[in-house]
């Protein structure tokens, strides 16, 4: 199947936690078929007093279930020493969220598909549309009318060129 990561980190090296995230995750199964560029962003969400991120998406192919594909992530989290006891949307090594799984729906307590923020933060939007002009979600909401319904706020620069 293929689907959609974003990435994301705001302490030490960030660029090379990306980097290595995408190393890590081919270790769990999962395809990396491309890279956005890296993006400079402002925290969003509950706290908002901490460094500025660097933010990627992927496109990933994998054999992994919806489950499996968040075990996946999580054990890259973890192996980049990201700790299940931080913050939640605190500071963070790394992040790796899955944002869309083919065309699957997908609810449980851990996991919900298509990402229930991911048409609301351009920290997503933008290098997702850069990966795919035309991606839509299960239900056919178009990413590009969800970036240009979005508001002021959450800036979005560019930093660097893709991680792969």
């Amino acid at each position: 199947m293929t689907g959609y990561l974003g990435l994301g980190s705001n302490v030490g090296d960030r660029r090379g936690f990306l980097e290595a995230a995408v190393q890590r995750l081919r270790r769990h199964g999962v395809r990396v078929l491309a890279s956005s560029s890296v993006y400079e962003t402002e925290p969003v969400g509950e706290v908002l007093d901490q460094p500025d991120f660097l933010n990627a998406c992927l496109r990933v192919e994998t054999d992994l279930d919806p489950e499996e594909l968040l075990d996946a992530c999580k054990a890259v989290e973890h192996d980049l020493g990201r700790r299940p006891d931080t913050i939640r949307h605190g500071p963070r090594p790394v992040d790796v969220d899955v944002l869309l799984l083919a065309d699957l729906v997908h609810s449980s307590r851990r996991l919900q598909l298509p990402h229930p923020q991911a048409t609301g933060r351009r920290f997503v939007l933008v290098p997702l549309l850069e990966l795919d002009p035309e991606l839509t979600t299960p239900d056919g909401t178009r990413l590009a009318d969800a970036l240009a319904a979005l508001g002021e706020g959450q800036e979005v620069r560019p930093e660097g060129p893709p991680l792969v």
